[in-house]
């Protein structure tokens, strides 16, 4: 029994672990997830959609803690309490989409690793099973270092999680599952590889006229795009970094666009503001904030490969050849 009290322990805490962690270094798309969740066709749960990004941090945190304290045996009860009222949520919200066909991806572990809408809520069905039969056998988690390590351990790894955390919310995420990654090509992801379906299925640009330019886009050497997937939601200090930037990369010979959800007329008038050297292409909301976590955010490309992403915070580190 004690064997098998180790091992759920240990496939628990490190489920939860990893899964907390994939979301940690990337919160603004499980905060993206949650508004998926409280909108009017899911959860119809509108007001909760401007907390999105805390409830998102929130629950990450506690995600990640959980099993770190499980793994290390700290507070053993209240840890398998928490644990089960978390994967009980999950529960509830898993078999939601999959019996409604509602979010087809619950962003469990972030962008790492996707699972089908049954099969997320099988495995934590799964989670379920082992988490009912720890709480069960609670006082055979012992913790694994004294008193003393116990709390440094959560210490660190709370105060950890907290620098992550503010770090990609000013900058990028640390690690970037997307297929939109730095040194991932945009043309080779759209490519059908037998059966299975493209990464990358709804990268379309197309101009103010109508006119598609994807290829244009894609074929040329030297690109820079200003993704800005809502011009009225757009850090407007960020629009100066982008002025002194564009200008630059225009000079040195980059095909230079904006890329938003927006209305043309819209970026017109901040085109006009802040006396922008270039144009705005349509591209889907959605896959403009799967492209890079930041509004507005920039990226080059030599023929459809990504060779650099920044927010605009960090615009002045861009090296330009």
């Amino acid at each position: 029994m004690k064997i098998l009290v180790h091992v759920s322990r240990i496939l628990v805490a490190i489920t939860f672990i990893f899964s907390g962690f994939v979301k940690l270094v990337d919160p603004i798309g499980s905060a993206y997830k949650f508004q998926e969740y409280f909108s009017p066709d899911v959860l119809n749960l509108e007001f909760l959609m401007p907390y999105a990004l805390p409830f998102a941090v929130l629950l990450i945190l506690i995600e990640l803690m959980l099993g770190v304290m499980l793994l290390i045996g700290c507070l053993p009860k209240t840890t398998m309490w928490g644990l089960l009222g978390m994967i009980l949520i999950f529960l509830f919200l898993t078999w939601y989409s999959a019996y409604y066909n509602k979010v087809t991806d619950c962003g469990c572990f972030g962008d790492a690793i996707t699972l089908s809408t049954w099969g997320t809520f099988y495995k934590n069905v799964v989670l379920v099973v082992l988490i009912i039969f720890l709480l069960k056998n609670v006082k055979q988690i012992t913790p694994i270092f004294s008193l003393n390590g116990l709390k440094w351990i959560v210490f660190f790894t709370f105060s950890g999680s907290l620098f992550i955390v503010y770090y990609v919310l000013i900058h990028l995420p640390i690690i970037d599952f997307r297929p939109y990654a730095v040194g991932e090509n945009i043309r080779e992801g759209m490519e059908y590889k037998g059966e299975e379906m493209p990464l990358i299925h709804d990268f379309f640009l197309e101009n103010n006229d109508g006119e598609e330019l994807t290829n244009e886009v894609l074929n040329e050497d030297k690109v820079m795009l200003v993704v800005m997937y809502d011009l009225n939601k757009s850090n407007l200090r960020g629009f100066e970094k982008v002025k002194k930037i564009t200008d630059k990369a225009l000079e040195k010979g980059y095909k230079v666009f904006a890329l938003s959800a927006s209305l043309n007329e819209t970026y017109l008038d901040l085109k006009q503001q802040y006396n922008f050297n270039f144009d705005m292409l349509f591209c889907d909301e959605t896959t403009l904030k799967t492209i890079i976590r930041a509004n507005p955010g920039i990226l080059t490309l030599q023929k459809g490969t990504i060779t650099g992403k920044w927010s605009w915070i960090d615009s002045d580190e861009i090296i330009l050849e």
